[in-house]
């Protein structure tokens, strides 16, 4: 922390707080012990107290001990977010064993690196795409030895119970879906309800003095490469989840709508482990559907909504918003984009709420900087969390900035993961000691204004250079967001014969704008509201733009796009004007 932004405090939230040195394991033990039958989670109608739960739990983790997974073992949790998420993560690090989420999007090309780099020989999966997994693991030597499969369907209520009526199409002929056991000869495939039914007991653990060791290796998105495991430990993940009682205003029967995935880390800390440690009940949805959003906000009085801001762009976009009550949230926020101002504003209108905007990565558990509540500021990462300092270097020698100075952010604090697993260069290169504090680089461009907030300026290296000025597509962005007509944008470099490089804008229009707005408007538009070097010299109007399974545009994909573009058509490009 600095002393820029102690004036912003949020009142009532300390500066620093303890984590025990224990296992996560004892966090979700405690809440069965202490309100065996209060709901612990509900899940599309069926309601799970703390007990059935934890007790589920115990008994898969007696089965994995049963099939030799033991203290230090990773294994692979593949599936959709369901009631089974919660249980299997728990069952994985009761047994001292490390969790690697997955994301469920994944086909087998991409899965079997996560299985040979982790050296997971066990995996955990949803029936409806085991297959994937299987299919990885034939490709590779040494492979899998074990997969346990369940079906979604289980964690449904009895037949009739449901409101599959209000469910999306596509949700009906998908998690009420019973599927075979994949058969494989050289993979022992596991029915998680035969093991289950076993109650095998788990064997004794130590569970305290664990803290410090590995519990989570989450993958990063691999946009700068094959994808690299984050080594997080018990405390590193529980500190930012027990910090959100106070800074979030967490309280013992809150509920919170996790509908981010659970494989990613912001679900995973920010959802499932803050509601937990905190004694909020969690309100599952497998997917995003505005629709049923809304109404689980509703009927389960939701407290606590961590998104990301489509979400609530979707959300606020319908026509029937005003069919639903949605007075009981308390706190609705996020990150991994900036909240557009109109929709900021409308949702101020319609919720009196202000969007609570959040900056983290996979490597810090989630956020290293979040706004006050009381006190959020617009397109802004906010002020360091409890416990975490902060600083803007120069991204060469890594001397810290001036206030005001764009230059890549670094951070220190307790919920830092250990480096990069398997990968002793690539974690040197990432942290540097400063003052005797070691310093992780985000590798994001931002400045630290003279209160203490951060802003975004950019990823490292995601800068246009037009005729030798620095444009910076974040702001592009925001700028053309502006515009009544645009929904959504993302801003990558064209080459240009001239000037070297160029803007180019893909831009998705508000349904109701589509045939009345051109391309050409949208350029000429942009040439009144920016400086002649910033605004696009090229725009494209797309049905759509590329996305991460947790929502974030994948700029470095478009930009690939258009590299290729520009290669194929070098000949007739001329070297960059000097």
């Amino acid at each position: 922390m600095t002393a820029m932004h102690h004036s912003h405090w949020p009142e009532g939230v300390p500066h620093h707080i303890h984590v025990p040195d224990e296992s996560i394991w004892k966090a979700f033990h405690r809440r069965a012990l202490e309100n065996p039958t209060g709901i612990g989670l509900h899940y599309l109608g069926r309601e799970f107290s703390w007990r059935e739960l934890v007790d589920e739990a115990q008994y898969l983790a007696g089965a994995l001990a049963h099939l030799h997974v033991e203290k230090g073992d990773r294994v692979l949790l593949f599936m959709q977010n369901c009631p089974q998420y919660v249980v299997a993560f728990h069952a994985v690090l009761r047994l001292g064993a490390v969790v690697v989420p997955v994301n469920p999007m994944n086909k087998a090309d991409e899965l079997a690196h996560y299985i040979r780099d982790s050296g997971a020989k066990l995996a955990i999966a949803s029936s409806d795409i085991a297959k994937e997994l299987v299919q990885a693991s034939q490709a590779i030597k040494p492979g899998l030895d074990h997969l346990v499969v369940f079906d979604i369907a289980d964690a449904l209520p009895e037949s009739g119970a449901t409101n599959e009526a209000d469910w999306p199409t596509y949700w009906r002929s998908w998690l009420t879906i019973r599927h075979p056991l994949p058969q494989v000869a050289e993979l022992d495939v596991y029915a998680w309800q035969n093991l289950i039914q076993q109650a095998q007991e788990a064997p004794e653990l130590a569970l305290d003095g664990v803290g410090d060791t590995l519990a989570l290796l989450p993958y990063t998105s691999g946009t700068t490469g094959s994808p690299k495991g984050c080594m997080h430990t018990h405390q590193s993940l529980m500190h930012n989840a027990m910090g959100a009682r106070s800074w979030l205003d967490m309280k013992e029967g809150d509920a919170t709508l996790i509908v981010v995935p659970l494989f990613h880390i912001t679900g995973l800390v920010m959802g499932m482990l803050a509601s937990i440690c905190n004694g909020c009940q969690m309100v599952v949805l497998p997917r995003w559907d505005r629709k049923v959003a809304a109404r689980t906000i509703e009927h389960k009085r939701i407290t606590h909504w961590p998104n990301i801001p489509t979400m609530v762009i979707d959300l606020l976009g319908g026509d029937d918003l005003s069919d639903y009550n949605l007075s009981s949230l308390r706190y609705i926020g996020g990150g991994g984009a900036p909240m557009p101002d109109a929709v900021g504003e409308q949702l101020i209108q319609v919720f009196g709420l202000q969007y609570v905007e959040g900056y983290g990565l996979t490597e810090t558990a989630a956020p290293t900087h979040i706004n006050p509540m009381s006190a959020p500021h617009r397109h802004c990462l906010g002020i360091p969390y409890i416990g975490t300092q902060a600083l803007v270097v120069d991204p060469q020698t890594l001397a810290p900035l001036p206030v005001g100075e764009v230059g890549e952010i670094v951070v220190s604090g307790p919920q830092l993961f250990k480096g990069y697993w398997k990968l002793a260069s690539e974690t040197k290169a990432v942290f540097f000691e400063h003052q005797g504090r070691m310093f992780f680089r985000t590798g994001d461009l931002g400045r630290v204004e003279p209160d203490g907030y951060y802003y975004m300026a950019d990823r490292l290296k995601r800068m246009i250079n037009a005729s030798g000025f620095k444009v910076w597509p974040a702001e592009v962005e925001a700028l053309l967001h502006r515009h009544p007509a645009i929904k959504e944008t993302c801003v990558i470099a064209i080459r240009d014969p001239y000037r070297g490089e160029s803007v180019k804008a893909l831009v998705v229009l508000k349904d109701a704008q589509r045939g009345l707005v051109s391309a050409d408007d949208i350029i000429a538009w942009s040439r009144e509201h920016m400086a002649v070097y910033k605004y696009p010299r090229v725009v494209d109007l797309v049905d759509d733009l590329p996305r991460t399974a947790t929502g974030k545009v994948l700029w470095r994909k478009a930009q690939a796009a258009q590299d290729e573009i520009d290669a194929r058509n070098a000949p007739s490009i001329s070297p960059k004007h000097e």
